[in-house]
């Protein structure tokens, strides 16, 4: 079941980005966030961007959440994303079906364009991409250095919809919350 992120889910999402902070590279943030913080986070996300997560069983096994790409307005029309899978929960298409339905939240607020950033080498996360219809977009050469080493980093991007000569302004998460499409698509029938 994917459904939108709850403060009460923070555990278990701390749980699955631990590995990632603590002995990977697909974040280079280098010191646990903790659960508080992680909390904190989802409210703060909640209010402008999606954060969904995969339940099965009562358990979290995944999330993926959208995010501002840069300060100045005239970005608003474009968001990173971020997905992350529990270690023992990979290859189930689990990830695939999550991201796609983030995306189509992210076109329904009027967001035109998604951007990943993904460490490199990262195949899993470049083979995910591509899969999702993410064209590679450019390299930033040793851009990090975490576990004694520098990183090369790849972005990816997605248009979700041709942004139009005159946009409205994107939709605030929070006011998309309820609406029944959005209702639809989490529920798989969009």
């Amino acid at each position: 079941m994917i459904r939108i992120a709850r403060p009460d889910d923070a555990a278990a999402v701390h749980a699955i980005y631990a590995p990632s902070v603590t002995h990977g590279a697909a974040t280079f943030e280098t010191v646990l966030p903790g659960v508080t913080a992680m909390r904190e986070r989802i409210v703060a996300r909640l209010a402008h961007y999606p954060w969904l997560v995969w339940e099965s069983d009562g358990e979290v096994l995944a999330y993926a959440y959208a995010s501002r790409f840069r300060e100045r307005a005239a970005y608003d029309w474009i968001a990173e994303t971020s997905i992350y899978v529990r270690e023992d929960a990979g290859r189930r298409g689990i990830a695939r079906r999550l991201y796609g339905v983030l995306l189509e939240t992210m076109r329904l607020q009027g967001i035109n364009q998604a951007v990943g950033v993904i460490t490199l080498p990262g195949e899993a996360s470049v083979r995910l991409h591509e899969t999702m219809g993410f064209a590679p977009a450019g390299v930033w050469r040793q851009s990090g250095y975490k576990l004694g080493r520098w990183w090369d980093v790849g972005v990816w991007q997605k248009t979700l919809q041709t942004p139009p000569e005159h946009p409205a302004p994107v939709t605030p998460f929070e006011l998309l919350h309820d609406a029944g499409e959005l209702k639809r698509l989490l529920a798989g029938e969009a």
